[in-house]
């Protein structure tokens, strides 16, 4: 069955659109086509199952919601894609580690479609990183998912063209000191859109 794609108007809140994703997961059945959202977020700070509040550092007058996704603290705003497949791994049998891996290999992808061939993963540390002039990584993909009963939802989120001072008010998936960097950092003029794009024409060849 087709992969179902909405692309939501934004930039969006994000409590409504957890919400959202959360009720169709839990109601769907063995049935329900999967489907993946692109959306831009409204400013906001989130902290993953396990977050501790101590990576919060000085999140102003940001919003700060604690969501039931994997992993630490992010930030999600306004020139940033998020996507979110909302895909049954049981039913293609996918493990989570896979799943993992996958979207990792999608992000990978898509940033070497954009010219940026060093980009990697780093031990320890989910989402994906560019290598900056000194020899440092920097973060420009974040990664958090949730499965239930074998149903992912979550997802990803690309740093496109963004402000990206609110990643100093936190210690970004925990870790202190961490840069973050966008595509326009990085020397990639590019919009949203395009950006969604491409992740989203590489998702959907492993979700047909």
């Amino acid at each position: 069955m087709p992969v179902q794609v909405r692309r939501l108007d934004g930039p969006a809140p994000y409590e409504p659109v957890w919400q959202a994703m959360k009720s169709f997961t839990e109601s769907r059945d063995a049935d329900t086509p999967d489907e993946i959202w692109l959306v831009e977020h409204q400013p906001v700070y989130t902290l993953g199952q396990a977050g501790k509040p101590e990576h919060l550092l000085n999140t102003g007058a940001i919003e700060v919601v604690r969501s039931n996704r994997g992993g630490q603290v992010t930030y999600h705003g306004p020139g940033q894609v998020v996507v979110y497949p909302l895909v049954d791994l049981r039913r293609k049998g996918i493990y989570v580690k896979e799943y993992v891996a996958l979207i990792e290999d999608v992000v990978l992808g898509t940033l070497v479609s954009y010219g940026l061939e060093q980009a990697c993963r780093k031990p320890g540390a989910p989402g994906v990183y560019v290598p900056l002039p000194d020899g440092s990584l920097a973060k420009i993909a974040a990664l958090g998912v949730k499965i239930t009963q074998g149903r992912a939802y979550h997802g990803l989120a690309l740093n496109v063209d963004m402000d990206l001072h609110p990643f100093d008010g936190i210690n970004p998936c925990g870790y202190a000191g961490m840069s973050t960097v966008d595509l326009k950092t990085m020397g990639v003029a590019t919009t949203v859109q395009d950006a969604g794009d491409r992740l989203l024409k590489r998702l959907l060849a492993h979700f047909p």
